[in-house]
């Protein structure tokens, strides 16, 4: 989020910006991390974290507040939220229910990132929204740890998950990818970035429009516009 255009100039732009993490579960630690990397952007970004377990709320911690609330934002009206691996515990009929709410409880300009990622980070999906609704899906592994791309199937948001079948975009989009990873094999004696990077201009010289790399990163990326990936009625 700190090297997404959109999102970094709408948190240098504005005094004292609110970001929202729910459901930060168990542990406070990604909350706080995810404020330090947010202060690298503007040192005044104010950072709460929301919880719907009343055991859960903590004493503020390294400038971040923790709150009891979850989906209703507490009343906030926040320039950025946070929802990770937090969908993931509901039935897919309720995402559309949880999107409006937060998405409609925006600041002016403001985005929602909804996604799901491991215990380490390693492999990760997120949906990018706003006030008008999703507009990407991104998914981004440790080039390390993942054979193919479809192997990030297992962690795609609740929106995806049952989707990754023959017919739905979605299916379409990972075979793709896994495909072009297989014909890239001969970059693999210079490691899988190198290969990744070959792999996504094969893509892009296939015609599907993924979305350029913003800057040079340990991880795999892919980034596509929603209504690439959007599930078939």
């Amino acid at each position: 989020m700190a090297y997404h255009p959109q999102i970094s100039s709408l948190l240098r732009t504005t005094a004292q910006p609110v970001a929202l993490d729910v459901g930060y579960g168990a542990s406070y630690t990604t909350t706080v991390e995810w404020a330090r990397w947010l202060r690298t952007v503007n040192p005044d970004v104010r950072v709460t974290g929301l919880e719907i377990n009343p055991e859960r709320v903590l004493p503020p911690r390294e400038g971040v507040r923790f709150e009891l609330g979850g989906f209703e934002l507490r009343g906030y009206h926040p320039q950025l939220v946070r929802a990770f691996n937090v969908l993931r515990q509901y039935d897919v009929d309720q995402v559309p229910a949880a999107w409006e709410s937060v998405c409609s409880r925006l600041a002016p300009g403001g985005f929602f990132i909804e996604g799901t990622c491991d215990e380490l980070g390693r492999r990760s999906t997120w949906i990018l929204l706003n006030a008008q609704g999703p507009q990407t899906l991104t998914l981004a592994w440790d080039p390390f740890d993942v054979d193919t791309p479809s192997q990030l199937a297992e962690r795609l948001p609740k929106a995806l998950i049952h989707r990754n079948v023959p017919g739905e975009p979605i299916y379409d989009l990972l075979q793709a990818a896994d495909q072009a990873w297989a014909h890239t094999a001969g970059w693999a004696p210079y490691g899988p970035r190198v290969r990744w990077r070959e792999a996504r201009q094969l893509m892009i010289d296939q015609g599907i429009p993924l979305h350029p790399i913003r800057r040079r990163i340990r991880d795999c990326v892919l980034t596509v516009d929603w209504d690439v990936v959007a599930p078939a009625v």
